[in-house]
């Protein structure tokens, strides 16, 4: 590619897997405070495959041509004036913008500096590529929304996902006493990585086994198996469901209020500082990422495709360099 071009995964219109094609477009410049970032992972979310076909935040980014993405991690290229946090060659983590494009599926993105953070020195820029989206989404939920306190029981839906397994940890972590959901054969996976209690919900209500919660964070929602509705049902007195996919819509706020328990939608921004604790953790070793599988850049199509089959242990990656 050119100094003015690069590689990225585009879609022309809505649709499948099939709309994603790789093509030469403008490549970005820094504006000041900004820093251009040569991208050599990307992770790939559920809200990508939702907005690839017109739901996820596809009402923020408007009628395509756009490029997905908001997970990156690579190198700083070059700094806008301003910029004090970061220089050029150092190796950087993010989720750019989010929930407006930042353009993750491509070979270079810009954003502000302070919206990234160093990426951590234990782990490669695949796995770096993995952390940024989810682990903000469970860091915030749980610190932010909920206010997690040590003692507190906790309840992870999809604790295997990739959000669940960085909300389990960093649950623990907090010294919560943490409950999960998951399919059997990640049980001793998950209770390797802090789950005090795992509850296979292919066989077994979750609301029969648990009790007593004072927090879930719902990454299902309602249009499985109710699952927002049914945790209301495992809440103490005052207790919060955090509901995360499908938010809260005006019947779950009715059963919550006539329950005596607290309801909150969640949406994830952008947090470099917050980035860099959790950094530290992953460099200290008291948390792990998971990543299922990688995939080249030209094969972005095969990773949504992985994606929407559901059942993915920890998260997807596109390879770009």
């Amino acid at each position: 590619m050119s100094a003015v071009t690069m590689r990225a995964v585009t879609q022309e219109a809505f649709g499948g897997p099939e709309v994603l094609r790789v093509r030469e477009v403008p490549r970005p410049e820094p504006l000041p405070t900004e820093v251009l970032v040569r991208v050599h992972a990307a992770g790939v979310n559920p809200v990508d495959w939702k907005t690839r076909s017109n739901s996820g935040v596809a009402g923020v980014l408007g009628e395509p041509p756009f490029v997905l993405g908001w997970d990156v991690s690579g190198v700083v290229e070059a700094v806008g004036f301003g910029v004090t946090t970061l220089r050029v060659g150092d190796e950087v983590f993010g989720m750019p913008w989010f929930p407006r494009a930042a353009g993750g599926y491509g070979e270079y993105v810009t954003a502000p500096a302070r919206q990234f953070a160093h990426k951590p020195g234990t782990i490669d820029h695949e796995h770096a590529a993995a952390v940024p989206l989810a682990a903000l989404t469970a860091w915030q939920a749980l610190m932010d929304t909920a206010r997690v306190q040590a003692g507190q029981r906790v309840l992870v839906h999809a604790a295997a996902g990739g959000v669940g397994h960085f909300a389990v940890q960093f649950a623990k972590h907090l010294g919560a006493h943490v409950l999960a959901t998951a399919s059997q054969g990640h049980h001793m996976w998950l209770t390797g990585i802090g789950a005090d209690e795992v509850i296979d919900y292919t066989t077994t209500p979750f609301e029969h086994s648990a009790a007593d919660v004072d927090v879930v964070l719902d990454l299902v929602g309602d249009i499985h198996d109710n699952t927002s509705i049914r945790s209301l049902e495992v809440l103490r007195p005052g207790g919060l469901l955090v509901s995360i996919p499908t938010g809260v819509s005006p019947e779950l706020a009715a059963a919550a209020q006539q329950r005596g328990v607290r309801v909150s939608s969640f949406l994830v921004e952008p947090d470099g500082p917050s980035l860099t604790r959790i950094a530290n953790l992953i460099d200290s070793g008291q948390v792990e990422v998971a990543v299922a599988e990688v995939f080249p850049l030209e094969h972005a199509a095969a990773a949504h495709v992985r994606g929407e089959k559901g059942r993915t242990r920890g998260k997807l990656v596109l390879r770009i360099v």
